[in-house]
């Protein structure tokens, strides 16, 4: 899988088609892809205060290259923002700021600001078009494409939303080079979770590549998030809404989100260390109910392994609750349909499918054995 300098998939929605353009140094190119967008010169950035710090200036030459204006927000970083407050705060200030509904916004951050800011997009003055600029790996190939926007409630996590589709996503792997460690192997997980449920060889050429995407080649992560995003697109098309095939994007999230509020939301558990620990889980799941064959949860936790991130229960900083309480958790979770919890299983790696017709006490075993040291 040799990867170009830069790469463009196309998200065909009937009458919401968009592009996502995947390549270093789009944050210096904004204007250009931007400007064909606008009305007027003029756009309203929602960023945090990291991301600001670091980046906005280099957006916001890059947008006056072409005579546009910008005004700018930078919210607290961190999950704590995606709230009702940062919500009603961010929605204000684009009120305040007279900004219009053929103006666009544009969401410049990781996958917080991007899920906050599309809502915040979605519900002034009825709906403003806006433009996700990812600048975390765990957004750039998940949080940004497909619509999906919204805050967590003091239920659980993405409680109140809306669909609502970008016109355009700018991915600039340039932005990864100055991640944390940490931040990165947290989008790691959803950049795996996309081999283990659609694409067998997309996991195979993780367990030879995924060391130097980790260790900073640019080639490599381009084409990551290339087909990270070309696989979501592909689900997003068949369906926009989660009626059906866009559940397989929540491989190990029902577990993920049971253990994010067990901790608080906190930084004991980033999201995509939750996804890849629920991943590990779905599969010993799957294998313990016979679905698939004893040897794929080793070879998942293996390429866990080798990358340096978490795998299991007890790899979690502090105490966490009981494997009952968690089940109990895992029922606030939107995916629980007519009182039953769904869980992406699968066959083998590659061959995820949802199923609503799992034991609980075979997920309490999971996740019993996974908290014992």
């Amino acid at each position: 899988m040799i990867a170009p300098k830069t790469a463009t998939v196309r998200v065909d929605l009937p009458g919401r088609a968009y592009d996502i353009h995947v390549g270093a140094g789009l944050v210096a190119q904004a204007g250009h892809h931007l400007r064909p967008l606008l009305r007027r010169p003029r756009v309203a950035i929602l960023t945090d205060e990291t991301v600001a710090q670091a980046h906005l200036a280099a957006l916001e030459a890059g947008l006056a290259a072409q005579s546009i204006e910008a005004v700018s927000l930078a919210l607290p970083a961190g999950e704590a923002t995606k709230s009702w407050d940062g919500l009603a705060r961010a929605t204000e200030w684009l009120i305040e700021s007279r900004v219009e509904r053929g103006d666009l916004v544009v969401a410049f951050g990781g996958g917080v600001i991007g899920d906050l800011a599309g809502f915040a997009a979605a519900i002034a003055r009825r709906g403003i078009r806006f433009v996700q600029m990812p600048t975390s790996l765990l957004a750039q190939v998940d949080s940004s494409v497909g619509g999906k926007t919204g805050i967590n409630t003091a239920q659980g996590k993405n409680l109140a939303g809306a669909f609502h589709q970008p016109v355009l996503v700018l991915a600039d792997v340039a932005l990864l080079d100055t991640l944390p460690e940490r931040e990165f192997l947290s989008g790691y997980g959803e950049v795996v979770k996309y081999g283990l449920l659609g694409d067998a060889g997309f996991f195979e050429w993780l367990e030879i590549n995924g060391p130097r995407l980790r260790d900073g080649d640019r080639d490599a992560r381009l084409e990551a998030v290339r087909r990270s995003c070309e696989m979501k697109a592909e689900i997003v098309m068949r369906d926009e809404t989660e009626q059906g095939d866009r559940a397989l994007l929540n491989l190990g999230h029902t577990f993920c989100h049971a253990l994010e509020a067990a901790t608080g939301y906190s930084d004991r558990l980033k999201h995509g260390e939750g996804v890849a620990i629920g991943c590990a889980l779905a599969f010993d799941l799957s294998a313990r109910l016979g679905l698939c064959p004893q040897e794929e949860p080793s070879r998942v936790r293996a390429h866990l392994a080798t990358m340096g991130m978490r795998a299991e229960l007890r790899d979690i900083p502090g105490d966490l609750p009981s494997a009952e309480s968690l089940l109990a958790l895992m029922g606030q979770d939107k995916k629980v349909k007519d009182g039953k919890l769904r869980f992406v299983l699968a066959r083998a790696i590659g061959e995820a499918f949802v199923t609503s017709d799992v034991p609980p006490e075979a997920v309490i075993s999971v996740l019993s054995d996974s908290a014992a040291g």
